[in-house]
C-alpha cells in the first residue's frame, strides 16, 4: 500500500479543542485569547465533540455519524490545541470520551502524529496541571506528538481575560504570545520530521 505524503507549509490548520461543555468557560475566553495573540502563520478552527454519546465499544461496527464528522474534523487539522479545565484533578470526562472516540475501532486512532499542545485555566492556585498530566498521559498512549515545554499552567483571576479575549495583566498577555510562538515552531518542526499521510 502507498501513503500519499503531504507536503506542509503555512498557515497552518490548528483545531482547538475546549474541555469544558460550558458556553461561560474561562478555557473558551483563554482560547480566544490564544487565538488574538499567535502568530499568522496559525489559522484556528474549533472541534467540537457536543454531540458524541458516550462510547461504547459495541458501535464500533456501526460508528455513529457525529463520531466519524468528529474524526474527520481531527484528521483535517495540522495540529491540534488542547484549552482544559482541571475535573476532580483530571482530565474533564465530556473531553476523554471525545478523545476515546477518536481513537477507535482500533487501527484507527485519529490522534497519532498530529502534533498537540495542552494549556488550561483554572481558578485554583495551580492551574491545571494535574489535569494536564492526565491528559498528557492519554494522548502520549495515543501517540499525539506533544509539545512538552513552555508548560502553561494558567491561574485565572477575575477580569484577567475579556469575554473577547484580551488579556487585561501584561505579564500573562506575553506569556500567552510567546506560548504560541513557541507552538508554532513546534507545529512546523514536527510537520516537517514526520510525514503526514
Amino acid at each position: 500500500m502507498q501513503i500519499e505524503i503531504v507536503e506542509h507549509e503555512p498557515p497552518y490548520r490548528v483545531g482547538v479543542i475546549i474541555g469544558s461543555l460550558s458556553r461561560e468557560s474561562i478555557n473558551r475566553r483563554l482560547a480566544v485569547a490564544l487565538e488574538k495573540l499567535a502568530p499568522p502563520e496559525l489559522e484556528f478552527f474549533e472541534i467540537s465533540y457536543a454531540d458524541l454519546p458516550l462510547y461504547n465499544r459495541d458501535l464500533d461496527a456501526d460508528y455513529p455519524q457525529s463520531a466519524l464528522d468528529f474524526k474527520a474534523a481531527v484528521r483535517s487539522a495540522d495540529a491540534l490545541l488542547f484549552v482544559t479545565p482541571e475535573y476532580n484533578r483530571s482530565l474533564p470526562g465530556a473531553l476523554k470520551n471525545a478523545i476515546d472516540w477518536g481513537s477507535r475501532p482500533w487501527g484507527q486512532n485519529a490522534w497519532s502524529d498530529k502534533p498537540v499542545g495542552v494549556i488550561g485555566a483554572s481558578a485554583g492556585q495551580i492551574g491545571t496541571a494535574v489535569g494536564q498530566q492526565s491528559l498528557r498521559s492519554t494522548l502520549s498512549f495515543l501517540n499525539a506528538r506533544q509539545m512538552t515545554t513552555p508548560e502553561a499552567y494558567i491561574h485565572f483571576t477575575p477580569g484577567l481575560i475579556e469575554a473577547d479575549g484580551e488579556v487585561t495583566v501584561p505579564a500573562t498577555e506575553e506569556f500567552l504570545r510567546m506560548y504560541m510562538a513557541k507552538f508554532l515552531e513546534y507545529v512546523a518542526r514536527v510537520l516537517t520530521v514526520i510525514p503526514q499521510a
